[in-house]
């Protein structure tokens, strides 16, 4: 039986990207594993006690390598000062508080990637489709129904 992309362990996903293994990737890793959709800013945060003196340029150059591999994936959304990063999975869109700007993951209405069809695609052929939901989620909804 075939190992799955989420079976792997990050060192074998690394190896098999063609990406050393070292403390500074696995450390990002990790902290997108506990908190996805983090800006840079906030996985510095949160690897600098696992990689003491690890540099905010530093954790930008993993996320990108993690992000050419297909091992992360780069995410832009409306109102978010900063790029998000999360563990690449399957296809998925974006659910965004428009007030406080919590993102959640929501599963793709087809489950296959793409699974959004343009009415016309020009010739091209489409490698991805995103939607992102713009919300305003229950505790913001609180405070504005206070």
């Amino acid at each position: 039986m075939a190992t799955t992309h989420d079976e792997l362990s990050d060192t074998d996903r690394l190896r098999a990207a063609g990406l050393r293994v070292t403390a500074q990737r696995i450390a990002v890793l990790d902290a997108l594993r506990t908190r996805p959709h983090a800006t840079a800013e906030i996985v510095h945060g949160l690897v600098r006690d696992r990689v003491p003196g690890i540099a905010l340029p530093t954790v930008h150059s993993v996320l990108g390598d993690l992000t050419a591999a297909g091992i992360v994936s780069r995410v832009s959304l409306p109102d978010s000062g900063s790029a998000l990063y999360e563990l690449q999975h399957d296809n998925h869109h974006h659910l965004q508080c428009v007030s406080c700007g919590r993102v959640e993951d929501v599963d793709c209405a087809v489950g296959a990637a793409p699974c959004l069809h343009p009415s016309r695609d020009h010739g091209m052929r489409i490698l991805e489709a995103a939607v992102t939901y713009r919300a305003i989620c229950p505790e913001c909804e609180r405070k504005l129904n206070g």
